[in-house]
Parts: structure tokens; sequence; C-alpha cells
């Protein structure tokens, strides 16, 4: 006998059956939604790690571009200086400064002339990755053969003597950021000297020894420039500065000070005076070296002083000269 469920080759269960198949269904269903979220994250954790490799440029034999003028003002020293000592045969030295220099030819002999001194003195940027750079040159000339006759009277006569001459290169920055110079240099006039800025300092004197301050910048400076006794003594605590070494100088003296702010330095710091903790004084001194040999030379040190225990301390050899604030009024270095 045919059961009604078994018509059309479809098998029924029961009703209790299918009704226990339906309720494990749909705890399947909520059990596989709930656990969606957790087994996306586990999937996603536990692909492999893809490294992306990136291609590294191959270094030429041109510098790469700097975003300082150090980048262009060194490169074009050095192509000044291939340039100028450059001569006929030698022109292949240019080539890695001037694209297309196979085609350069110079009539002079080789090391006709001799660079003594090459110095990026001012560059300028044109646009972006593009720059003027005027560099100076100290060149000598050589008596040389191949010197036209005409012409080799004068240039005996200055043969032996540097002379100082200046150049401008455009150096131009490639997609790479390689360096290359645009053109050859050309020859110009010295740039126009630069207006000295007015600094902080009022009136330089002549240091007075009943300053306690200048009992030890003296003694400061013998120890850190002639090497006379400990410089930690003159120096305030936890300081990293040493003296110089090889000691250059036979001897130091304070010549003139002059003090941040004020036309009358040390007149409050005399012999006696109290000295608060903490008081700072900023100095601009200037020193009369001489080296073992007898030969004098200035020189000049902004100095940090700062009191403790009831003395002055050096807390520190400034990097720079302080500047008088814009529109101050200060006398030009304030040392006339």
């Amino acid at each position: 006998m045919v059961l009604p469920g078994e018509v059309g080759g479809w098998a029924l269960g029961s009703l209790g059956a299918a009704a226990n198949a339906v309720t494990v269904v749909r705890r399947a269903a909520w059990v596989l939604l709930l656990a969606g979220p957790a087994l996306g994250a586990w999937a996603l954790l536990s692909q492999p790690e893809v490294v992306v490799s990136r291609a590294v440029p191959e270094r030429g034999a041109v510098a790469a571009a700097d975003t300082s003028a150090s980048g262009p003002g060194g490169f074009a020293e050095l192509f000044v200086h291939a340039y100028l000592e450059a001569g006929e045969g030698t022109e292949g030295s240019l080539e890695g400064f001037l694209p297309g220099a196979e085609s350069v030819v110079v009539l002079a002999g080789p090391g006709s002339q001799v660079v003594e001194q090459v110095a990026a003195v001012r560059v300028r940027a044109v646009s972006d990755g593009y720059w003027a750079v005027t560099v100076a040159a100290r060149v000598r000339l050589v008596k040389s053969a191949a010197v036209k006759p005409a012409v080799q009277e004068g240039a005996d006569a200055g043969a032996g003597v540097a002379v100082l001459r200046y150049f401008r290169v455009p150096v131009r920055s490639g997609p790479a950021g390689a360096l290359a110079a645009v053109s050859l240099p050309a020859e110009v006039g010295a740039p126009p000297a630069g207006k000295a800025p007015a600094l902080g300092y009022g009136q330089g004197v002549e240091p007075s020894q009943a300053d306690a301050g200048v009992r030890t910048l003296g003694g400061f400076f013998s120890s850190y420039l002639a090497g006379e006794g400990e410089l930690d003594r003159y120096m305030s605590p936890g300081s990293a500065l040493a003296s110089v070494v090889p000691v250059p100088y036979a001897s130091v003296a304070l010549v003139r000070i002059a003090e941040y702010g004020t036309n009358a330095p040390g007149a409050a710091f005399s012999e006696g005076a109290e000295i608060a903790d903490g008081t700072r004084r900023r100095l601009l001194v200037d020193v009369a070296a001489v080296d073992p040999v007898g030969v004098e030379r200035p020189l000049t040190y902004a100095v940090a002083m700062k009191a403790r225990d009831g003395r002055w301390e050096v807390e520190a050899v400034e990097a720079a000269p302080l500047l008088a604030p814009a529109g101050s009024g200060v006398a030009k270095e304030g040392r006339n």
C-alpha cells in the first residue's frame, strides 16, 4: 500500500519529525548569525601578511638633492672646482655634473690653473627644485706652455698669485632627486657685502677686576683656551663643555666685555656686592689669545653666566651673540 507522503517521489516523515527538523534548522541559523562577526574577524586575521616591497632607486654618481641649501651649494662647489681645473683632454671630469658635457671643449692646458679653495656664498631658489648658486673660488694661475705666446707675458706675471673669483651655477633637481647643472658656470662679480645686524649688548668696556664675574671669566678662558687649571671650577654643575684640545694658546687676556641690555657691565657685580642665587648675565667677551710662537689672535665669545652659592659661574658658551630686538634702536654691535 502506498502512503500519501510517498507520492511524486518525495518522502515525508511524520509531523513530529518535521517539527524537530525545523527547530534544528532555526537554531543552526541563529548560531551562524551570532558567530558571523567572529568568523569574519578570524578570517581576516588568519590571512597571510602581504609585504609590499618598494623599489629603491640606484644611487648614481651625482648626489641627491637636499631640501636645504647645502645640497645644491655643495654640488656647485664640486662642479666649479672641476670646471676650473679642467683642460684640453680632461673635459670628461665635467660629465658627472653637466649632462652633455662630452661636447664641451676647453682649450687651456690641463693644470694651467689650480683651485685652492671653493665655497658657496649664496644659494637662491629660482623655483621649486631649481637654484642659482654663487660660488667663490680662490684660483692660482700656473705657468704653462699651453698659453698662447701673445698672452704669455701677462700669464707669467700672474702665475703663482691666488685670485678670488666668483661663478654662478644653475642647479636643477631631477625627478629622482639627482642634482645636475643646467649649463656651464657664468663668471660674475662679487656679491654685495651683507649689512651687519645690531647686537643686543650695551657699550663695550675694559673689564674690571672689581667685577667678580670678570675674575671668573679670566680663569675660565685661561683654562678653556690655554689649558691652565681645571675648567670645572668655573662652570655650572652638569656642563659638558671641555677645554680645547690640543691646547692652541699659551696665554689669554680679557680685552673688552659688553653686557646684554646695559651700558655698564659689572656696575652691580663689584667685589662685596651681594650676588643672589639664580641671577644671570649675558656677556659678549673679546679676548686676546697668544699662541706658543707669540702670535696674538683676537677672539669673541658670547657667554652666559649664573650666580650660585655667592659666586659667578659660566653657564654656557653660547652658539651666537644675541641680536637686538627689532626696532630697539640699540647701537650697531653695542660696542662703539
